[in-house]
């Protein structure tokens, strides 16, 4: 085995972190639509000539693995020895090496000393990638080809030469191309800049670069053993469920994870899960995978380098023809959720044997909704992706946090700001949703309620979401967390409950009201201190309600105070009701499949 110096290790380590938050930051201030400059659903990474992830930004992480089969497709397409200066090739195409449609992957090739050392790569959710809905995120499609526009491995520029049928293919494809090309430039400028970086890098060590940058893999390699063997030997399975597939709107999906721990590494096998479903939350194994990766590091350490090193200990099994492993041409647009309740999954079976290092389930959802139309104020075609967050899961020793995106996706939510200035859209209000955390020792996360209001026109939306049905679960005596509902308000007063999964119409003046749900708590509610029960109160995240009848806490609010006595004894009788509660997990509601 080769020794390197420490401190030469770290320092190259660092400076490719560095280069990936360049490039993840390059992307953000250079992208036209929403989506990315602010929702920031983007991911960026550097890889050596082999493949193998050297660093990655720190954005999605279900983007982990989502890179490593795309890199691996792109390679075998365009081989490192064959590879030329000013090359750009992407690619999108979920069955053969990327996740979903929208999702763009652009490489470009580094070259040193006159060979390929590696590769600046970067992917990005495109605004609208054609297929039968604006935002190519149809909720009930049965194959691929609804979808949009399947882009298998191409050479977008040809040692600096454009593609222009390509080009001219793209923009024909989708209803904004002004939009896209831009984010597509933006993706290149973003991947160039990594080109520079990575060249300069290796031009300033030298030829024992790639030694140095293996050296780096074997000891991701080595920490997350020595982390993983610290947790016991066994075997934990867990299951949750997805409300529906977006075609079977009454019935549960199952997913199931298998998580095996023997000495320094880890199985995660999602036998039993559903068989591919007829609807768009399919998703490809690198999603899987990725949820796997995500949940392994939750209970290892961060400080471990973030490359492919450290996903080496972990074998993940998924069986084809299953939702996260389907064949073509199964749809997978919505696939992003499942990932998330795959995330949940593993880290359910995990807390089985790290208690002390997991917290109880979060949101499990985002609020995606895709609006499409023609702005009667400018006459031109508009595209808008919104992203509305609920709230992380209580953990030892702290509270969940409100309206955050959590686990495998990490997005933002869209500013009220940049939707009005641009959209025939108002948001008429945004908030924290009372009690919407799971109460515990320490309270899940709240989630918010969000309305926007049509003010221009008529437009289609293609809402997506999960946990209308189970809620996130809470640990050891934690309650669960409020489900998520969304509604749409018609201007004649009407009101509709929109499923998790469904395309509709809103006319001028409809508003689209969407809660969303809470994380999980942890700990029992009565074991919360209760000023900080009375400061939830006040904050409007605990109605004073709740505060008595799942606390157990008595409050003057007229006085701000906590009246002791009578706590006190509410607490001693509540206790006594709640004798012989002591399951794990507390799901909330009974489901079946």
């Amino acid at each position: 085995m080769k020794r390197f110096d420490p401190i030469t290790l770290e320092v190259i380590r660092n400076r490719l972190d560095g280069i990936a938050a360049e490039i993840q930051a390059t992307l953000l201030r250079s992208a036209y639509s929403v989506i990315l400059k602010e929702g920031e659903d983007c991911s960026a990474a550097l890889f050596n000539a082999r493949g193998d992830i050297l660093a990655q930004s720190v954005a999605l992480p279900q983007h982990m693995a989502a890179f490593i089969p795309a890199m691996a497709r792109l390679l075998e397409a365009f081989p490192a020895e064959a590879c030329r200066e000013g090359d750009v090739y992407v690619m999108n195409d979920p069955h053969d090496g990327g996740t979903h449609l929208p999702d763009l992957v652009v490489a470009v090739p580094v070259l040193a000393a006159g060979r390929t050392v590696g590769f600046s790569v970067c992917l990005a959710h495109q605004e609208d990638f054609g297929g039968k809905v604006p935002g190519s995120m149809p909720t009930d499609a049965t194959e691929i080809f609804q979808e949009g526009l399947i882009l298998p491995p191409l050479r977008l520029y040809d040692a600096g030469v454009v593609n222009e049928t390509l080009v001219r293919v793209i923009r024909r494809n989708v209803r904004l191309p002004r939009v896209v090309m831009g984010d597509i430039d933006a993706q290149i400028a973003a991947a160039t800049v990594g080109r520079e970086r990575l060249r300069a890098l290796f031009e300033e060590y030298g030829a024992a670069t790639d030694d140095c940058l293996d050296g780096l893999l074997d000891y991701a390699e080595r920490l997350t053993r020595a982390r993983i063997a610290e947790i016991p030997d066994g075997t934990w399975r867990f299951t949750d469920y997805m409300d529906n597939d977006g075609i079977a709107l009454d019935r549960r999906v199952p997913i199931t994870a298998t998580v095996r721990i023997e000495g320094d590494a880890v199985t995660v096998d999602f036998t039993g899960t559903s068989p591919q479903v007829a609807g768009p939350v399919n998703a490809p194994w690198s999603g899987g995978a990725g949820s796997a990766y995500f949940a392994v590091r939750c209970v290892t350490d961060p400080t471990i380098p973030n490359n492919q090193g450290c996903y080496r200990p972990i074998d993940v099994v998924i069986p084809q023809g299953t939702l996260l492993n389907p064949r073509h041409p199964a749809p997978v647009a919505i696939r992003a959720h499942t990932l998330k309740r795959a995330a949940d999954v593993v880290l359910g079976a995990l807390v089985q044997a790290v208690p002390e290092r997991v917290p109880a389930a979060p949101a499990g959802s985002i609020s995606c909704v895709s609006f499409g139309g023609v702005d009667p104020r400018t006459g031109e075609r508009f595209g808008l992706s919104d992203i509305v967050a609920g709230g992380s899961g209580g953990y030892p020793g702290g509270d969940g946090i409100e309206a955050v995106d959590t686990d495998v996706s990490n997005c933002m939510n869209i500013p009220a700001e940049a939707i009005e200035m641009d959209y025939p859209l108002r948001v008429r209000s945004y908030r924290l949703r009372r009690d919407g955390g799971g109460a515990g020792r320490f309270r899940g996360g709240t989630g918010t309620v969000r309305v926007l209001e049509a003010v221009r026109g008529a437009m289609t939306c293609s809402y997506r979401s999960e946990r209308h049905f189970t809620p996130a679960w809470g640990l050891f005596g934690g309650r669960p967390g409020a489900v998520w509902r969304t509604e749409v308000a018609r201007g004649s007063g009407e009101v509709e409950t929109v499923p998790s999964k469904q395309a509709f119409t809103l006319a001028e003046g409809d508003e689209l009201r969407m809660f969303t749900g809470g994380g999980g708590g942890h700990g029992s509610p009565l074991d919360r201190d209760p000023r900080r029960v009375l400061d939830d109160v006040l904050d409007g995240k605990v109605s004073a309600g709740a505060a008595r009848s799942i606390y157990g806490v008595v409050l003057d609010l007229d006085a701000r105070t906590v009246d002791e006595e009578a706590t006190k004894a509410l607490r001693a009788r509540s206790e006594e009701a709640n004798v012989g509660e002591a399951a794990v997990w507390n799901r909330g509601v009974e489901v079946v499949e």
